[in-house]
C-alpha cells in the first residue's frame, strides 16, 4: 500500500515557474515507476512525465523542454519542476505510483496559469 500526497500547486503568471512535490509512504518507493499526470476540466487525464526505477524519464510532448521530473529515494519524494508555464498547463496535477498490477494516486494539486 502506498499513500501519495502532493503539494506545491498554485496560481502563477504565464512564463513563471512552479515546483510540485509528492511525498510517498511505504518501504518500496525505489521499486515504483513514478509519474505526474494532469487533468483539465472537460479533458482526459494525461501523462505529464514519468521516471522509472533506473531514473529514465519520459515526458508528454507538450511539456518537453519545460518540465523536469526527479525523484529522491532517501526522502521518498517525487518532484516536477515546471518552467515557462502556459495557460494551457492549467489543470489538476496528480502523483502516480505503479508497481506490477498496482496503481496508486494522490489527491491532486491545482495549478492555474494566468495569461
Amino acid at each position: 500500500q502506498v499513500q501519495l500526497v502532493e503539494s506545491g500547486g498554485g496560481l502563477v503568471q504565464a512564463g513563471g515557474s512552479l515546483r510540485l512535490s509528492c511525498g510517498a509512504s511505504g518501504r518500496t518507493f525505489s521499486r515504483y515507476v513514478m509519474g505526474w499526470y494532469r487533468q483539465a476540466p472537460g479533458k482526459e487525464r494525461e501523462l505529464v512525465a514519468s521516471i522509472n526505477v533506473g531514473g529514465r524519464t519520459t515526458y508528454g510532448d507538450s511539456v518537453k523542454g519545460r518540465f523536469t521530473i526527479s525523484r529522491d529515494g532517501a526522502s521518498k519524494m517525487l518532484y516536477l519542476q515546471m518552467t515557462e508555464l502556459k495557460p494551457e498547463d492549467t489543470a489538476a496535477y496528480y502523483c502516480n505510483a505503479k508497481i506490477l498490477r498496482y496503481d496508486y494516486w494522490g489527491q491532486g494539486t491545482q495549478v492555474t496559469v494566468s495569461s
